[in-house]
Formats: C-alpha cells, sequence, structure tokens
C-alpha cells in the first residue's frame, strides 16, 4: 500500500518491450536505501516489484495487464518518473489509501495557472472511472495523492500547490500528454457491495440497492 506522497523523482534509462511486457531500468537515489528484491514501489502510480538493483539502480517487470492498463509502455529513455516505496506499518500517513492498481489513463486537456497553484484539467474517456470521481475527494494522478475540485462530463480536475509541482515529475506535463489514474478504492468497494452478491455459481450478479432518498429518510438518516 502507498499514500500518494512521492519521495523522489526518478530516470528512465531503459525500457525492454517483449510484446505487451517490459522490463524497466530505472535510476534513483532516496528510494535505493534499504533496498530488496520483492519490494513493492510505486513508478508513476503503479506498483511495480523489484526484480534486480544496484546502488543506483533498479529493474522492475511490466506484466500485459498493466502494460494495457498504464501508460507505461509510453514512457520513453532519459523520461522522468515519480516514486514512492510503499509504506511503512508505523509510517506516517499523509496522502490516502492507494494501491498502485492503476484505473486507466486521462489525457491533460489544460493547465493553468491560479494566484499560487497550477489546475490541471483531464479528460477520462471511461465512464465506469468517472463514477468514483467526486468533487473534493481523493484521486491518484500518476501516483500522485490529490483532491478532486470539480467534475464534468468526460473531465476532472485537480489544484495542486507549488511544492507537490516542484518535488513530482507533473511539472514536466503539458496538454496532450497522458496521466496514470487511480480512484479511491473505498469508493469502488461501497460500490461493488453495495450492488453485486454472490449467486450458487460464484459468478458476480447485478442487484438493485435497496438504498434511496426515500429509504434513508424512513429509517431517519435524512
Amino acid at each position: 500500500m502507498f499514500t500518494g506522497l512521492i519521495e523522489e523523482i526518478g530516470i528512465l534509462r531503459r525500457a525492454v518491450k517483449r510484446g505487451e511486457a517490459m522490463v524497466l531500468t530505472i535510476e534513483a537515489s532516496r528510494i535505493m536505501e534499504g533496498i530488496a528484491l520483492g519490494d513493492s514501489i510505486a513508478v508513476n502510480g503503479v506498483c511495480l516489484t523489484v526484480t534486480n538493483y544496484d546502488s543506483k539502480w533498479f529493474t522492475a517487470d511490466v506484466m500485459p495487464e498493466t502494460y494495457r492498463k498504464s501508460d507505461l509502455h509510453r514512457l520513453a529513455s532519459g523520461q522522468r518518473v515519480n516514486l514512492e516505496r510503499a509504506m511503512m506499518a508505523g509510517g506516517r500517513f499523509g496522502g490516502h489509501i492507494v494501491q498502485g492498481h492503476i484505473d486507466g489513463t486521462g489525457s491533460i486537456l489544460s493547465r493553468k495557472t491560479d494566484a499560487n497553484a497550477v489546475v490541471f484539467t483531464v479528460e477520462v474517456k471511461d465512464e465506469e472511472m468517472l463514477r468514483f470521481v467526486i468533487p473534493k475527494g481523493s484521486i491518484t494522478i500518476d501516483g500522485i495523492s490529490l483532491t478532486v475540485v470539480d467534475t464534468k462530463a468526460e473531465q476532472l480536475s485537480v489544484s495542486i500547490i507549488p511544492h507537490t509541482l516542484a518535488q513530482t515529475a507533473l511539472q514536466y506535463k503539458q496538454p496532450g500528454d497522458t496521466v496514470n489514474l487511480e480512484c479511491d478504492v473505498i469508493g469502488k468497494y461501497v460500490d461493488h457491495l453495495l450492488h453485486y452478491t454472490r449467486a450458487s455459481d460464484s459468478k458476480p450478479q447485478a442487484k438493485s440497492s435497496p438504498l434511496s432518498a426515500a429509504f434513508l429518510t424512513e429509517h431517519g438518516f435524512l
């Protein structure tokens, strides 16, 4: 599990593709402290496993599912990436619950200055993802824990303070660039529990939720 607080900007030194599989070699320094084989490191928000390392770099495999869901296959040598080590059980929880399991990608529509902040508007074509994006809720963009400012049809916007922009690779992204998106996992679990049940054949079956405004009023919640 991660928190969405980026520890370091790394540099992709090599990307070897074999169909829809990849091996990434990433240069880093701070996150290399105490690194071990099998450690989890979020790369632009994608949870990857360390398969080899030296004092200044590590390698990680990208499987086809990750290749298809994220934009890692678009990375080029020399490109900067956000890096975060898995959260320690006794660590400070400064962001929100981040799994490193990307729901999909979006495309930056605009990048505008708003006083001391920068507002990014991202286009999201997948309606299933947008179901879990709410104003003032949490979202992860390229591994960064952010608060949603607003949502519109096929769009979401986030406002980023100078410190966050300066400490992450998002500072280098412009309109037209893609970003990895992970929606709030709590919302996804709640939605699943409300709308699905298990049938005798163990296949998920859709069901209508008993929750409604009338139900909540009747039972004293509204």
